[in-house]
């Protein structure tokens, strides 16, 4: 199962980019490659497609980027313990630096397809500006059988 947008970057590095109007993430671990958030005011679409990362829209609340996204499909997993969620889900996230050497990211899990109540859990990464994030390769990709035309 693959691991949805509150697992990502837990494990391996990844990488944020910003414009005025866009936050691209990169992820190096085996999830989707990367996510969108949309920061030019835009809102969702009435129906979006459900994805492994769903539809993102962003602002600023002072020093807090707020991120809400919906339009989730219900094949991935929260976290490594594989608790599931419905496509009704909503995610709420709170990225902020308390410090120069970290990021604080405040997870806000909204699905009453899956859970009696909204809840919340929080993630510090250590910030490391000269990291490069590499390219993922699963094992099994190096098995003559697994290689394609080889």
């Amino acid at each position: 199962m693959t691991r949805g947008v509150t697992a990502a970057g837990a494990l391996f590095p990844y990488k944020l980019v910003q414009s005025p109007t866009l936050l691209i993430m990169l992820f190096e671990d085996d999830i989707p490659s990367h996510r969108q958030v949309f920061l030019d005011g835009r809102s969702h679409p009435k129906d979006p497609n459900p994805s492994w990362m769903g539809h993102s829209v962003g602002h600023w609340e002072d020093d807090t980027l707020v991120i809400d996204t919906v339009g989730f499909n219900d094949r991935s997993w929260l976290d490594p313990q594989g608790h599931a969620h419905t496509e009704k889900m909503r995610i709420t996230e709170r990225f902020r630096r308390p410090d120069l050497g970290h990021l604080e990211i405040e997870f806000t899990i909204d699905d009453p397809g899956a859970y009696a109540k909204p809840w919340t859990m929080k993630r510090i990464s250590e910030l490391d500006s000269g990291d490069e994030i590499g390219e993922y390769v699963c094992e099994n990709n190096k098995d003559p059988e697994h290689m394609v035309g080889k």
